[in-house]
């Protein structure tokens, strides 16, 4: 018959082996996972502070989000790279459309594969935006979207702490701009270099 005293010196031995074989805290507290919401595929954001109202398109399986761009032109500002773009925002109303040139500084260059598995460089600038009433930043490459049908892509960085996509909906968030917000921006601009021409 087996010796208690060894099983149960045995079960410590197993047990204190196993504590020791475990990875140490680094003392970083786990993210709680924030609660996303249900999104359509195709949603309206409202690019900030400029009021432009496009339509997003949530794809999944793009990595990066993007954003129609033309007449892009990379310059230095304070010996930091910085992009000049054109952004028209066309109004069904009077069929007309306003173009406005944005000025952004570039916080990386990402290399995009074209059909044929070529790397092609792109601007990638930080750029906010409302979407269902709520304020958000995101990186989106900058490129020449204008054929395409949608001018912004929403791509996995951004959704996965935002949305979860419903691939049967469409515009299901409020449309309306972030009011409050923009007041504030309004303030902050104000008191800084202008980003816009």
């Amino acid at each position: 018959m087996p010796n208690p005293s060894r099983i149960f010196a045995g079960l410590v031995l197993a047990l204190l082996t196993g504590i020791a074989a475990l990875p140490a805290n680094s003392g970083k507290v786990d993210k709680q996972p924030r609660e996303r919401i249900v999104m359509g595929w195709l949603e309206s954001i409202v690019i900030e502070p400029w009021g432009v109202k496009l339509r997003a398109k949530l794809d999944t399986g793009a990595k990066t989000s993007a954003m129609h761009a033309e007449n892009m032109e990379l310059f230095k500002r304070n010996g930091k790279e910085w992009v000049r773009f054109s952004l028209d925002d066309y109004d069904k109303k009077t069929n007309e459309a306003k173009v406005y040139t944005i000025e952004r500084p570039t916080t990386r260059e990402a290399r995009v594969k074209d059909k044929k598995g070529n790397p092609i460089p792109r601007p990638v600038v930080s750029m906010e935006f409302c979407l269902d009433g709520v304020m958000y930043d995101a990186e989106f490459t900058l490129v020449d979207r204008s054929k395409y049908h949608y001018r912004v892509l929403l791509g996995r960085r951004f959704l996965k702490d935002v949305a979860l996509v419903d691939p049967d909906a469409t515009f299901t968030t409020k449309s309306s701009r972030c009011t409050d917000a923009r007041k504030s921006r309004k303030k902050k601009k104000n008191s800084s270099n202008h980003e816009t021409r």
